[in-house]
């Protein structure tokens, strides 16, 4: 992950525990680290899928450090750590970080993070005051809750592929709007929403 950890801002102070994956959630944990905030990047044992997420590249795979731009951007103002949530071991470094953090920002399905031991009550036991954003694609009263929420679906489920794109060209069919728009908007909420249990 890219090493330019900004020293100060209106977060200074805060500690964030980053789980999430892909989009939605490493952006809204970019805003904050962009803030200030001290943010530690979780990620499993090969590191995040998005990584492998290029062209464009940085480095080489010579050296073993070839990474897609994309996930250097997202992760931009973090530190990271590479756990393996599956194993005692990870789990339990995992506990002693929210135990020290303000802030976990996950975007496992439902039920996620109490398969992995990490269930509400048990994270208030390790942090009272921790507050917890759990970015999912239709929440977990949905009538099917781990059903993934990928960009493209809420595009199209949404409407908002039906009022993109040229209403002459192709027979006016739905069009995707080209950025992951779903995923930043989701994000972008949820660092108002941490900011907001923050300070509020």
């Amino acid at each position: 992950m890219p090493t330019t950890i900004q020293p100060a801002g209106p977060l200074a102070g805060f500690r964030i525990v980053d789980c999430s994956t892909v989009l939605a959630g490493p952006y809204a944990a970019m805003l904050l680290a962009d803030l200030g905030a001290d943010v530690i990047k979780v990620e499993p044992p090969d590191g995040d899928a998005t990584r492998g997420w290029g062209p464009p590249w940085v480095g080489s795979d010579a050296d073993g450090t070839r990474t897609a731009v994309y996930a250097l951007a997202v992760n931009r103002n973090k530190r990271s750590l590479r756990l393996d949530l599956r194993q005692a071991e990870g789990r339990a470094i995992l506990a002693r970080l929210l135990a020290d953090a303000d802030v976990l920002i996950e975007n496992l399905r439902p039920g996620g993070l109490d398969r992995l031991g990490f269930s509400d009550n048990v994270l208030a036991e390790l942090s009272p005051r921790l507050v917890h954003l759990s970015i999912t694609g239709y929440g977990p009263d949905a009538p099917d809750p781990t059903r993934p929420g990928y960009d493209f679906v809420v595009q199209a489920e949404s409407g908002l592929m039906s009022i993109t794109g040229d209403a002459d060209a192709d027979g006016g069919r739905p069009t995707k709007v080209g950025v992951a728009i779903s995923d930043v908007v989701a994000g972008l909420n949820g660092a108002v929403a941490v900011l907001a249990a923050l300070l509020g």
